[in-house]
């Protein structure tokens, strides 16, 4: 995100100099904030600066207030309550968790179950989050922990406003789209006040609106070795970018790469990708199918983007091939080849 502000910037600088006679271009506004554990930035080409600033904290406590409802770090938080009553009893929860919780259950039919909330039972053995060890957990201890994952154990009533988890020991976790869902309510609300050319990023996840002084905005697809520099661009008017990589949050061992994409199935890191980027309209969409694409693999993964409406993506695959569908062609621009590297 640090290069696209700079280019932005920097073209900004440049149209101003060569044609003195150009009418002005409103302001950009910026801020950046801390929720849900990453870093949300927000930008937006305006006339009102003062009030684009004040819509950005107003989004920025929406982001604060979903997490309070999402998280399973924060003690009483809709998830951490269906966890405490996996297998005893529904909870009373938020509709907008309810609403989190029925997209999960679609992204989990899409991805043949690759996407699946109820990995959070490995997120004690498996340690990717604030408290990372760089530990291998037992193979037996990761056999034992299969047996209570299942999407299809979580049950959501919308009429009475309940969720529940209908077996004991097994745990919610929506880190793999809760950021997303949030983007999507922050998009509603800029646009809702009145903002039409704006972005927002929130850990891998970023979405676009309007243009970039009158041109369509520019966003990047980072190299998954090396310096992480830009292997591609592509330009976007109105639309969201999800990016799912094996370099987020990893660490090595004997050689090997161990990462946060967890495949439900077996257990551990999935590994036929490096890192899968969609494009689409719905930044909760492209937060869940990076992730389920992912873990599906590059041949079952590029068959649904293939197949779904609005949807594209870009695979780096474990053996540094760049997968493009068929909808990216022509528009996208190939960079550089990926750095081969373990």
């Amino acid at each position: 995100m640090r290069r696209i502000l700079i280019t932005v910037l920097t073209a900004f600088a440049v149209a101003c100099a060569a044609d003195p006679q150009a009418p002005p271009v409103p302001p950009l506004a910026m801020r950046s904030y801390l929720s849900m554990g990453s870093q949300l930035k927000l930008l937006a080409w305006t006339a009102d600066e003062a009030r684009a600033v004040e819509v950005f904290d107003q989004v920025h406590r929406e982001f604060d207030r979903l997490d309070a409802l999402l998280s399973v770090w924060k003690q009483g938080s809709d998830v951490v309550r269906m966890n405490n009553n996996a297998g005893i009893a529904p909870v009373k929860v938020d509709r907008d968790t309810i609403e989190v919780l029925r997209i999960a259950r679609e992204a989990s039919e899409l991805t043949r179950g690759k996407f699946d909330i109820t990995f959070g039972v490995l997120t004690d053995i498996w340690r990717f989050d604030h408290d990372q060890d760089n530990v291998v957990p037992d193979r037996a201890l990761i056999e034992a922990r299969l047996k209570r994952i299942d999407y299809r154990a979580v049950e959501v009533d919308a009429t009475a406003g309940t969720a529940f988890i209908n077996r004991p020991g097994m745990r919610v976790h929506l880190g793999g789209i809760g950021k997303g869902y949030a983007v999507d309510h922050g998009v509603a609300m800029l646009k809702a006040r009145g903002l039409t050319d704006f972005m927002i990023q929130f850990g891998g996840d970023l979405y676009v609106a309007g243009t970039d002084r009158g041109k369509p905005w520019k966003l990047a697809i980072a190299d998954p070795r090396g310096s992480h520099d830009f292997i591609a661009a592509v330009q976007i008017t109105d639309g969201t970018f999800s990016t799912s990589g094996d370099y987020e949050r990893f660490f090595m061992k004997d050689g090997k790469r161990y990462h946060h994409l967890i495949d439900p199935d077996f257990g551990e890191p999935a590994r036929w990708c490096r890192s899968v980027t969609i494009v689409t309209n719905r930044a909760v969409m492209a937060d869940v199918l990076s992730t389920g694409v992912f873990i599906m693999g590059p041949d079952e993964g590029m068959a649904l983007i293939e197949k779904l409406p609005d949807v594209e993506g870009v695979i780096v695959t474990a053996g540094n091939q760049v997968l493009v569908s068929s909808g990216l062609m022509g528009r996208l621009q190939l960079l550089k080849q990926p750095t081969d590297a373990p």
